[in-house]
């Protein structure tokens, strides 16, 4: 989710489809998969978004994200669009009730390294950081122009 953010926030004007829809956050979600794509070439890939719903840690601890702004309606109303252009360009969409998106992501990091595969996370969320070891780094793709790190 972390990158639909920076997409739906990203300093450019905005872009909407002759209905009005607004679809800068697909638009910009394709580039950062094409980046990926091109700079990477991976031999397996996945999308892992959020569930809706609670979480674990929401029937853990009560207020949980209670200080978050709820996602924009205008955000919103870009993500069918996002999963769309996930199916379309054949890319398993990964969620899985009761567990948010990060905690699919580390897990399934620590399961492909132990197995001897290469894994590579791409998030801009720092506390990915634990990740990092032997057979696994992080990526933040950087604005454009940098390389990614």
């Amino acid at each position: 989710m972390a990158h639909i953010y920076r997409a739906f926030y990203a300093p450019m004007l905005r872009m909407n489809a002759p209905s009005g829809m607004p679809t800068k956050v697909p638009f910009l979600f394709n580039n950062i998969l094409k980046r990926i794509l091109k700079d990477y070439r991976p031999e397996y890939l996945g999308i892992v978004f959020d569930p809706s719903g609670p979480t674990f840690r929401d029937k853990l601890f009560e207020k949980y994200k209670s200080q978050r702004q709820p996602m924009p309606d205008e955000m919103r109303v870009q993500l069918p669009y996002v999963k769309k252009l996930c199916q379309a360009m054949r890319i398993p969409i990964l969620e899985m009730a009761g567990f948010e998106a990060d905690d699919v992501i580390g897990t399934l990091a620590k399961k492909a390294a132990e197995s001897d595969l290469e894994v590579l996370v791409v998030s801009n969320d720092k506390d990915m950081m634990q990740l990092v070891g032997k057979k696994c780094e992080r990526c933040a793709l950087e604005r454009a122009g940098r390389k990614p790190t």
